[in-house]
Order: C-alpha cells, then sequence, then structure tokens
C-alpha cells in the first residue's frame, strides 16, 4: 500500500469479501467472493501467471450492482493447486464449479482478462446455454503461432524460481508486456503474488512449468459463436488485442456483439480500472435489463 493510493481503492480494498474453496476433479480451486448468496452473479477470471486477487479493486464494484461475484484462480494460478496436466476443458470446468460453490442464482456472467478471456469463450463452446453472457477482456487472438516475443516470455516461466527473502522476490515482480500502470495496483497484486515455503524460501503463486504441460486449446466454435449465450469484447487502446482481431473475433461471434475500447494498456486492470469497471457495469446493466432469455 501507498499514502498516495486513491480513496476509492482503498474503500473496495476494504469491502468484505471471504476466501474459499471448491474441489474440482481432485484439485482444490481456491476463489474470493463478494455479495450475497443467492443473487445473480459474476465469474472473474485472470489472466497468464495472475490470480483472484487482481480483481480485488473491481469486484466490488459488480457487487455494488446487485451481484454475488466470485474471482477464482485458476489450477496452477494463485493458492489453487497445481496438476500434472492443463487444459481449457479443466480450467472451463473450474469456472462452473466456482459458480455454483459460490452460490449464484441462475446462470453466470464470465469476464475473463488475457488468458481468462480464452478460457470465457471456451466456457461458452462447453457450456454456452447455462451462461448469461461472456466478456473478453483484451485477449489476443493470434493466427498461427504467437510473435516471437510472446513464445519467448512463455519459456522463460519454465523455471521455478525461487528467491531469498520477500523484498527479493518483489524486485523481480513485472508485467508481461510491461507497461505503465497505477503504482498502489501493482503494488496490491505483487504483494499477493508470493508465497513463503517451509524452507524459508520465496516463490511466484503460479506453476512456471505449465506451458510444458499444457493440452493447446482445440479449434471449435464457441457457444457464443453459436447464439447459446451474449458476448462482449473489450478491447484496451494500447493493449495487445488489435482492432483486427478483435474485429476478427466480432466477426466469429456475430455482428451483434459490441467491441468497446477502453483507455489503457493490456493489464487495464492496474492501468485505467475506473474506466474498465464503467464499461463493464454498461455491459452487465443491459443484460441484465434484457433479462436472461
Amino acid at each position: 500500500m501507498t499514502a498516495q493510493q486513491e480513496a476509492w481503492f482503498t474503500s473496495a480494498l476494504a469491502a468484505p469479501a471471504s476466501d474459499e474453496s471448491v474441489a474440482v476433479d481432485g484439485a482444490r480451486i481456491s476463489y474470493r467472493a463478494w455479495g450475497d448468496r443467492g443473487m445473480p452473479g459474476a465469474v472473474l477470471v485472470h489472466g497468464t501467471a495472475a490470480h483472484a486477487r487482481w480483481w480485488d479493486h473491481i469486484a466490488p464494484f459488480l457487487e455494488a450492482d446487485g451481484l454475488r461475484v466470485a474471482a477464482l484462480s485458476i489450477s496452477g494460478h494463485g493458492d489453487s493447486d497445481w496438476r500434472d496436466r492443463y487444459s481449457f476443458d479443466q480450467w472451463a470446468a473450474e469456472v462452473m464449479a466456482v459458480a455454483s460453490s459460490a452460490g449464484i442464482s441462475g446462470p453466470p456472467f464470465v469476464i475473463g482478462h488475457s488468458l481468462g478471456g480464452h478460457i470465457a469463450l471456451h466456457a461458452a463452446g462447453r457450456y454456452g446455454d447455462a451462461l448469461a453472457g461472456i466478456v473478453v477482456i483484451d485477449s489476443p487472438m493470434f493466427e498461427g503461432p504467437p510473435p516471437p516475443e510472446v513464445s519467448a516470455s512463455a519459456r522463460g516461466m519454465g523455471a521455478q524460481r525461487t528467491y531469498a527473502s520477500r523484498e527479493a522476490i518483489l524486485d523481480r515482480f513485472r508485467l508481461i508486456p510491461e507497461h505503465p500502470v497505477l503504482p498502489y495496483a501493482r503494488e496490491h497484486v505483487a504483494a499477493c503474488s508470493v508465497v513463503r515455503q517451509d524452507n524459508g524460501e520465496w516463490r511466484w503463486k503460479f506453476d512456471q512449468g505449465l506451458f510444458t504441460r499444457m493440452t493447446p486449446r482445440p479449434v471449435s466454435s464457441s457457444g457464443a459463436e453459436r447464439g447459446k449465450c451474449r458476448a462482449a469484447v473489450l478491447r484496451a487502446q494500447q493493449g495487445i488485442m488489435t482492432r483486427e482481431m478483435s474485429s476478427r473475433l466480432r466477426a466469429r461471434l456475430g455482428q451483434g456483439v459490441p467491441v468497446v475500447e477502453v483507455p489503457g494498456g493490456h493489464h487495464v486492470l492496474l492501468d485505467e480500472p475506473l474506466s474498465l469497471m464503467t464499461a463493464l457495469r454498461a455491459v452487465l446493466a443491459c443484460w441484465t435489463a434484457e433479462g436472461s432469455g
């Protein structure tokens, strides 16, 4: 925390929340929840190497709109268990299990950032009829292999490094890609991204070998493409989802799908969270007004 952080951010972090978990196919999946059980709700899905706490300053605003909100750490991330193998099928199943465990009433909204957006699309493919809608936030849509800098970042995650002190590991915290963000938001997620091991050393809260044990996402149509659930796309103006990518995704999902540009870079949750919240709340309010049909 810093003395300079905005009052809204401090207030959001102080909002009542519960830390819970659910077993999914032999792994304990942790999630953080806001709001009352039995209400309509949303499941928030983070990006690669992130975790549920990236949403700490976003979720309370959605809860204020009458939603039960659950932010999960997918397996291999945060406080959730690691697996021998990872897949989009498994991660989508974890999303649905968290929605049920959290007591969300009716079909949930699924909101995903970056990798989380791909998980939301995959969940729509498998469970589209059981979803109220998905929101994809700055998820890159590559045709063919990803560019070299993305592949290099994935390879660099392969070695499970440890550090002698909390200060040493936090000094190594980096965003991929790196770009300016709110310093107090960065400080918060960094502090929640590390854990002290039994031997006294510190490590990151994600399985750095997950890309070597991951089943590629199958090429199949999303449930949103088949009209089974609503969809919206939020593109960060300085992010990694280009206009061409968002247009291509919109063509797949249908021309009625809104594509909204929000200020900021790829890590828009930490860069322009208020703009992101405004866009998210507007989309969900429109869908709620339309009803779940």
